[in-house]
């Protein structure tokens, strides 16, 4: 059977990360979703936001994401993973790129799933940066991503284990707030 396409843009960009749950990924390029944007508005299965790719006001915007080769067993693996039909739906998208258009599967939040006022936990929006910077994404693009607002996660354990398939990123506590560092 063919290889999949799927397009990453959340915390499954780095390729370290999604060979962690997808042992059959392999990255062939990045690309971009014009007409839409990333949000970190998801309601996840830990209660804190995750990343979604909704419309976007303007059609110049875009969702800058990584595109990866992977084997149907590991889509399925995916779909578990991302809770399918419970929090996210996958789709097929359009993208541009490098590589010219081409269609990818993406996970997109579920009608009911949004809550604009969550934030995602302080490791999460360290592991979008992590595979953003890894891809070598707009400075901009890294910018914004950088100014979302994130809360500890009182499940140190979750951290760190989230974390730990990027060599170089650790999870730190100061003495008055948590922040992430790579």
């Amino acid at each position: 059977m063919a290889p999949i396409l799927y397009f990453a843009y959340g915390s499954n960009l780095h390729p370290a990360r999604l060979a962690a749950r997808a042992p059959s990924a392999r990255l062939i390029g990045t690309g971009y979703w014009s007409g839409h944007r990333l949000a970190f508005h998801k309601i996840g299965q830990d209660g804190s936001a995750k990343c979604d790719a909704p419309v976007a006001p303007q059609p110049t915007d875009r969702v800058h994401g990584a595109i990866y080769e992977l084997a149907d067993a590991d889509l399925g693996r995916l779909d578990r993973i991302e809770g399918v039909g419970t929090g996210y739906d996958r789709a097929l998208v359009t993208l541009d790129g490098d590589m010219g258009p081409l269609t990818a599967n993406a996970y997109l939040a579920r009608q009911g799933w949004v809550d604009p006022g969550l934030k995602p936990f302080d490791w999460y929006r360290l592991l979008v940066l992590a595979g953003a910077e890894h891809h070598s994404f707009p400075d901009s693009y890294l910018a914004a991503i950088t100014a979302v607002s994130a809360i500890p996660d009182p499940d140190r354990g979750r951290a760190d284990s989230n974390l730990s398939p990027i060599p170089g990123l650790k999870h730190s506590m100061g003495p008055q707030f948590r922040s992430c560092t790579s």
